[in-house]
C-alpha cells in the first residue's frame, strides 16, 4: 500500500522527468521543421537523353545533378540488351558467339521466363523474327505467307533456350533462334535508374524510358505523380496525344502497350505490331491498350505486352491469379465502342 507521504515524495521525481523531456520535444519539433524546410528548398533536377533507340526522361529532387551517373548506368544496360549495338551481349548471343553472361542478363532473362510461364507463352523474347517478317523492326517490305510464318514459328519459343547458371552460358536448341528484350528492357532500365536514385537517398523522383515509368514520393508540385494514359486513336505518326485518363502513381511502376499507334495497312487490311507467339500472326482481339501497374517496371512492361496478346478473357484470369498487379484496359465492346476496365485499387486523377 502507498501512503500519502510516499505520494508526496515521488511527485517531484515525476515532474523532474517530465521537464527533462520538454527540451527533447522542442528539439524534435525544430529538427522536423528544418528537415521539411530543407526538403522543400531542395531543387528538382531534370535530365533527358537516348537509350535503346528511344528517349528517357528523369526528374528527381536532389542538390546535385546525377546525369553522369545515370548515363553510365544506361550505357551499361545498352551493352547488355540493345539490338542497335553490335557489341551488346544480346547481339553476340544472336550471332551464336556464346558469350559469358552477366548477372543483369540473367536477372532479366529470369523475369522474362517467369512472365512467359504465367501467361502461357504470350510473352516471349524469341518472337522477334516474326515481328520483323510482318513489317516491323527492320521493315520487311514483303508480306509473309503461311509457309514463311510456319518456318519462323519453328524458331519461336522460350523452351528452345537453356541457361547454364554455373557457366553463365545460354544454349539454343537451334542456332537460328534469336532473342529480343525490347518488350522488357525499357522497364528494367527504369528500375535500374530508380535504384541509382534511391542509393543517394532520393525519395521524390520519376523515371521514364520510352513510356515505361517508375515513380516515388511526390512531384515538383508536391502532389502524387500524375501519369497520363493516351486515348487509343489510329495515329501511327503519334501526332495526337489526347489522354484517356490520368492515374495517380506513387511508389509504383507503370507500363503501357497498345496496337493503335504501331500498325500499317496493306491490301485494305490493318496489321498490328503485336504478334501472337502461338500463331505467328498479328493479334486480332478487342484490347486496344493495356496499362499495368506493378512494383517492378520490368514486370509491368512484360505483362502489358502479354495482355495485348492474350485478350480480355485470358488477361482477367492472369490478373485474378496475380493480385500484386493492377491494370487499366481500353478495349472495344460488342457494339464496337471504346470501353474501359480497371483494377479496383487503381486511382484515377479525373
Amino acid at each position: 500500500m502507498t501512503t500519502d507521504n510516499e505520494k508526496l515524495f515521488t511527485l517531484p521525481k515525476r515532474r523532474s522527468k517530465l521537464w527533462w523531456q520538454v527540451p527533447f520535444l522542442i528539439f524534435l519539433v525544430i529538427g522536423t521543421f528544418y528537415i521539411v524546410r530543407q526538403q522543400r528548398s531542395t531543387p528538382f533536377q531534370k535530365g533527358q537523353g537516348f537509350v535503346f533507340g528511344t528517349i528517357y526522361n528523369v526528374t528527381y529532387q536532389y542538390d546535385k545533378n546525377l546525369r553522369e551517373e545515370i548515363e553510365e548506368e544506361l550505357k551499361r544496360l545498352d551493352f547488355v540488351f540493345s539490338m542497335f549495338n553490335d557489341s551488346s551481349m544480346v547481339t553476340k548471343v544472336n550471332r551464336g558467339e556464346n558469350p559469358t553472361l552477366d548477372e543483369t542478363f540473367v536477372e532479366v532473362y529470369d523475369i522474362a521466363t517467369t512472365v512467359n510461364r504465367e501467361t502461357e507463352g504470350a510473352f516471349d523474347i524469341t518472337v522477334g523474327p516474326l515481328v520483323n517478317a510482318w513489317g516491323f523492326g527492320f521493315k520487311n517490305e514483303v508480306m509473309p505467307g503461311k509457309a514463311q510464318v510456319d518456318s519462323l514459328l519453328a524458331l519461336v519459343g522460350m523452351q528452345k533456350l537453356t541457361l547454364d547458371r554455373e557457366k553463365l552460358r545460354l544454349t539454343k536448341s537451334d542456332e537460328r533462334v534469336t532473342l529480343d528484350f525490347s518488350a522488357i528492357a525499357k522497364g528494367y532500365g527504369s528500375d535500374c535508374i530508380a535504384s541509382v536514385l534511391r542509393k543517394h537517398g532520393i525519395e521524390n523522383f520519376m523515371v521514364e524510358i520510352g513510356g515505361e515509368i517508375v515513380t516515388a514520393g511526390v512531384s515538383p508540385s508536391r502532389v502524387p505523380w500524375r501519369i497520363g494514359v493516351t486515348k487509343p486513336q489510329e495515329d501511327s505518326l503519334q501526332v495526337n496525344q489526347e489522354l484517356q485518363t490520368i492515374l495517380n502513381i506513387t511508389d509504383k511502376a507503370m507500363a503501357t502497350s497498345g496496337n493503335y499507334r504501331n500498325f500499317y495497312y496493306k491490301g485494305g487490311r490493318k496489321y498490328a505490331h503485336t504478334i501472337d507467339p502461338a500463331t505467328g500472326y498479328p493479334v486480332q482481339h478487342s484490347i486496344l491498350s493495356a496499362t499495368v501497374v506493378a512494383d517492378q517496371c520490368a514486370m509491368a512492361d512484360a505483362y502489358s505486352t502479354a495482355f495485348m496478346v492474350m485478350g480480355m478473357e485470358r488477361t482477367m484470369k492472369v490478373l485474378k491469379a496475380h493480385p500484386e498487379l493492377m491494370a487499366y484496359l481500353i478495349y472495344t465492346d460488342e457494339k464496337g465502342e471504346y470501353a474501359v476496365w480497371h483494377s479496383e485499387g487503381l486511382k484515377t486523377a479525373e
